[in-house]
């Protein structure tokens, strides 16, 4: 989720964290669940009754589960598919829970369509910017390219709306969530290309290979 600086200054941060979670018998899959759980939790109930900042507090608490089993998988060295597949699977739900807090606050008592729906937005676009990688992979395919990954939507997305809990003019906040649409809008266009670019090259490939 974050990049390569970010993440080594993150590890050697929540290492001890980890460790002492082993310690006193909590796995890396539990934590998984429990900072998924809280991130839904902040985005579905504080963010839709109109509490941006407090909200983003509540979901900065949990979102570091995202580093801190991952630490710990590999502390017992079980880094896995499991792990990986429960990991991503996880990921998606937490991403389609804040953009839907957004969505559905001012829907509703924030009284902004505008900013709604470019929420809702950012919650397609992002999910299928996950859905072309996974299924590239699947099939056998590489498509980890784009200008929008998960680490710049989350912390871009929480830090403006956290803000505008705080009196930041809305607009701001539509502004960053068109860009974000924009960026995972782009990211799908780069993903589809570089497929598109290899299942050509494949095509010539076995076109080219000599009959038996």
């Amino acid at each position: 989720m974050l990049n390569k600086h970010a993440r080594g200054f993150f590890t050697a941060l929540f290492t001890p964290f980890a460790r002492w979670l082993l310690r006193i018998g909590v796995s890396p899959d539990a934590v998984t669940i429990v900072g998924t759980a809280g991130v839904v939790v902040g985005a579905l109930v504080l963010y839709p009754l109109g509490e941006l900042w407090w909200g983003t507090l509540f979901i900065t608490a949990f979102i570091f589960s995202d580093v801190i089993d991952g630490i710990m998988a590999r502390l017992q060295d079980r880094g896995g598919r499991w792990g990986n597949f429960l990991d991503s699977t996880l990921d998606r739900i937490a991403d389609g829970a804040l953009f839907a807090g957004v969505a559905i606050w001012f829907f509703t008592g924030g009284a902004d369509t505008a900013i709604a729906v470019a929420a809702l937005l950012c919650l397609v676009l992002g999910m299928v910017v996950s859905y072309a990688r996974a299924k590239a992979e699947a099939l056998g395919f590489h498509a980890n390219v784009g200008i929008a990954e998960r680490a710049e939507r989350l912390v871009s997305v929480l830090v403006v709306t956290g803000f505008t809990g705080l009196g930041l003019p809305t607009v701001v906040l539509f502004a960053t969530l068109c860009l974000l649409a924009l960026a995972s809008f782009v990211t799908v266009v780069q993903r589809i290309t570089a497929v598109h670019r290899q299942a050509q090259d494949e095509h010539r490939g076995t076109a080219s290979e000599p009959a038996a």
